[in-house]
C-alpha cells in the first residue's frame, strides 16, 4: 500500500539522520524503531552512555540550581524525572518522598580557570576555595547542592584520555 511516506527503509538508507531523528520521535510515543548496535554507533557515533539517576524531593529546585548555577543542559525530560547533561555527564533525577545524598558528583574542566569561575558562582555554597591535590594531581574545591549532595568542580593536573 502506498500512502505517500517512503517506507523506513528506504529514509534510513538513503537519510540516516532523518532517521535517527524519526526514531527518537517514534520512541518518544511509544514505538520502537529497530536499529542494530552497529548501525547507531555508524549513523550517530554512539554506541554507548550512562546515567546516573538520583532520588530528589525537590525536582524544580534541582533542576534550576544545576541548569543556572553548575551549567547543566537538560537533556530529556520524562515528566516524572529529568535528565541532564554536562560534558559527558549524564545526571538524572526522579521525583521522591526522599532524597539520594550519598556519594559525590564531579564536574570536570579542561581549564583550570574554569573551576576558579565556578568557585566564584558557588562560593555561597562552597566548602572552601579550590586548591591543589598534589595525590590526585587536581585542582578542586567541594560545594552542596540545595539537598545537601556533595559535588565537586575540578580539573586535572595531567594529560587525559580521550572522553
Amino acid at each position: 500500500m502506498n500512502n505517500g511516506f517512503a517506507p523506513t527503509s528506504v529514509i534510513r538508507k538513503m537519510y540516516p539522520n532523518i532517521y535517527i531523528i524519526f526514531c527518537i520521535f517514534m520512541a518518544v510515543i511509544g514505538n520502537a524503531c529497530k536499529m542494530s548496535s552497529t548501525e547507531r554507533k555508524e549513523n550517530t557515533g554512539l554506541h554507548r552512555g550512562g546515567i546516573v539517576f538520583l532520588r530528589t524531593c525537590q525536582p524544580e529546585t534541582i533542576r534550576e540550581f544545576y541548569t543556572r548555577k553548575v551549567g547543566c543542559e537538560l537533556w530529556l525530560d520524562q515528566g516524572g524525572c529529568f535528565i541532564l547533561q554536562h560534558g559527558n555527564l549524564l545526571l538524572g533525577f526522579c521525583q521522591s518522598d526522599e532524597a539520594d545524598t550519598a556519594g559525590v558528583y564531579t564536574f570536570f574542566y579542561t581549564e583550570r580557570e574554569e573551576v576558579d569561575k565556578m568557585y566564584n558562582s558557588l562560593q555561597e555554597i562552597a566548602d572552601g576555595p579550590p586548591r591543589d591535590n598534589p595525590r590526585y594531581r587536581i585542582y578542586h574545591f567541594y560545594a552542596r547542592d540545595p539537598e545537601g549532595r556533595s559535588i565537586e568542580f575540578q580539573w586535572f593536573n595531567h594529560d587525559l584520555p580521550p572522553f
